[in-house]
């Protein structure tokens, strides 16, 4: 099935520990750059690719700050494409998605990504290597000066043959850029001991699994990527990022 994916999914339910006290005041995908919010940039890269339903998971404390976003950025975004997802408890970076957006997905293809980083990748390009491979995931991969603070991708070709979790001693520097082009089919390799647990990662209970049945493919891109996680990395992507 090479049809475009119309449908995303933006993770925007983390703490913004280490940008602590800012983001006690404003979640972290709504700090700016550039004077726009950090997720308007994704969301427009979805739009630009033909992604046309996006479901934002956000955390219960959040939803004042992001209904007032919504409605300062409204016309920006289309925001009639854009709906919230309440994540009323912690559930890692793949439970919520697994135990309550399967029946929205249903059997598309669909895009997955963080919301607190900053990046621009050719989304079609990215979705042609996915078909072109016959993976069940593909992520978009970086390279980077310091992998261990990432999860990291070993390459066999254009499959990902292991993925590690911050690893502390990283045998590559090719990481994942926290976005990635998932078919439904991958969750059928779940190990079904943990899918009755609310709390799943995408990084350590889905991606290891697919790569061991080698179908996890990783698409090298030279778009821009930023990590706005720390108040270094946040000045770094304020002062670098192209638009």
């Amino acid at each position: 099935m090479n049809s475009i994916p119309h449908k995303a999914i933006i993770l925007a339910g983390g703490k913004g520990t280490r940008l602590y006290p800012i983001t006690l005041e404003i979640p972290k995908p709504l700090l700016t750059v550039r004077k726009k919010p950090i997720i308007n940039y994704l969301i427009e890269n979805f739009f630009s690719h033909g992604v046309s339903d996006i479901k934002v998971v956000i955390k219960e404390p959040d939803i004042e700050d992001f209904e007032w976003w919504k409605k300062r950025f409204g016309d920006k975004i289309n925001s009639s494409a854009v709906s919230f997802e309440i994540e009323k408890e912690p559930m890692g970076t793949l439970g919520y998605v697994y135990h309550h957006l399967m029946p929205w997905i249903g059997e598309d293809q669909f895009y997955m990504s963080n919301a607190d980083e900053l990046k621009r990748v050719n989304l079609s390009k990215m979705r042609d290597f996915h078909h072109q491979h016959s993976g069940l995931a593909t992520i978009a991969l970086m390279e980077v000066e310091n992998p261990s603070d990432y999860g990291v991708a070993v390459m066999n070709g254009e499959k990902i043959s292991e993925f590690l979790e911050k690893p502390k001693d990283p045998p590559s520097s090719r990481i994942s850029g926290g976005l990635y082009l998932i078919s439904p089919d991958a969750f059928s390799h779940l190990d079904p001991e943990k899918t009755s647990e609310k709390f799943l990662m995408i990084e350590k209970d889905l991606f290891p699994a697919l790569a061991s049945r080698g179908a996890l493919v990783g698409y090298c891109h030279d778009g821009q990527f930023f990590d706005c996680g720390t108040f270094e990395r946040l000045d770094h992507a304020i002062r670098n990022f192209r638009q």
